[in-house]
């Protein structure tokens, strides 16, 4: 497989070439609300301040893994790599149609009305703020970005590097006059558990906003325990959906970008089996699976 420039960041591990079948089966419309492609360095370059550098994850591969596990419909999340250069998800949602896939940004904080226009009727729905990977803005432009991007019904999709971030952030995230997706369950690491102040924050966010959301995504990089089981993870799991399963999605986080070696892929089929073992109520998963992600990123119900 070809890697791309390794010069200024790390090589990614590469996908694995065929994920396993699920025991479970998925609803029909089940979404996948995180995932990344990876293509053409030539015609989409990757930027020189980076946190990784990704090889080749094409999205005939990603078509292929979700035919495999049962996911039809996408949320391609423009890649921190690429930084505010968001053609890659454009054209995937282009390829895709807009009945199955929607995509959120990297956006420069004087994104014009234009820009947003543009990628709006692109497919985008929402924009990324990391503190945990270079490419994207920070938490520090929370409000701004928000005023910008209000009038297009979008959200702040907030990812950080460690959950306890969110904690000095409650208040301001519980103005902010958009919606707000958290990424990977707030990131918050098996090892803190449920009791966790930041993990606490996100249920109390969770609670006493009617437009804040979730991810159920990654788990395996957050878990402390073996694949694949990572049971330090369900309490966490199971945590959200007690609070509010009418609040969270999915996501696979496809072709799981930043693991280096020694660290192991995970298998994609398996991630599904223990999504499902996780939440054994089928009206539930269905929810988090289908309805919910319809609801976030206006697909048809």
């Amino acid at each position: 497989m070809h890697n791309y420039d390794t010069s200024s960041a790390p090589v990614c591990l590469p996908p694995q070439r065929s994920a396993s079948r699920p025991r479970h089966q998925l609803p029909p419309n089940s979404t996948d609300c995180h995932c990344h492609v990876y293509q053409d360095p030539a015609r989409y370059p990757l930027i020189a301040q980076r946190s990784y550098t990704p090889v080749s994850a094409t999205l005939q591969q990603y078509l292929e893994m979700c035919e495999q596990i049962g996911i039809q419909r996408t949320v391609q999340v423009s890649a921190s790599v690429y930084g505010t250069d968001n053609r890659l998800t454009l054209d995937v949602i282009a390829a895709l149609g807009q009945d199955r896939a929607r995509g959120i940004a990297g956006l420069a904080s004087d994104v014009s009305r234009d820009e947003l226009r543009r990628l709006h009727d692109g497919g985008m729905r929402g924009v990324r703020l990391s503190t945990h990977v270079k490419g994207y803005g920070g938490t520090q432009g929370l409000q701004a970005m928000a005023e910008r991007i209000r009038d297009f019904g979008w959200h702040i999709q907030v990812h950080v590097a460690n959950i306890e971030e969110l904690v000095p952030l409650a208040d301001e995230l519980l103005r902010i006059p958009v919606p707000l997706v958290f990424d990977h369950m707030g990131a918050v690491q098996g090892s803190q558990g449920v009791e966790n102040p930041g993990f606490q924050t996100l249920l109390r966010i969770l609670r006493e906003r009617e437009d804040c959301w979730t991810k159920i995504s990654s788990w395996y990089r957050r878990s402390s325990g073996a694949a694949p089981h990572y049971e330090d993870m369900a309490p966490i799991v199971q945590a959200l959906v007690k609070t509010r399963s009418d609040r969270l999605v999915f996501g696979t986080n496809w072709p799981h970008p930043a693991l280096f070696a020694p660290a192991v892929m995970p298998d994609d089929g398996n991630l599904i089996d223990r999504f499902c073992e996780w939440i054994p109520d089928a009206s539930t998963r269905e929810r988090i699976l289908v309805s919910n992600p319809a609801q976030l990123y206006g697909f048809d119900r």
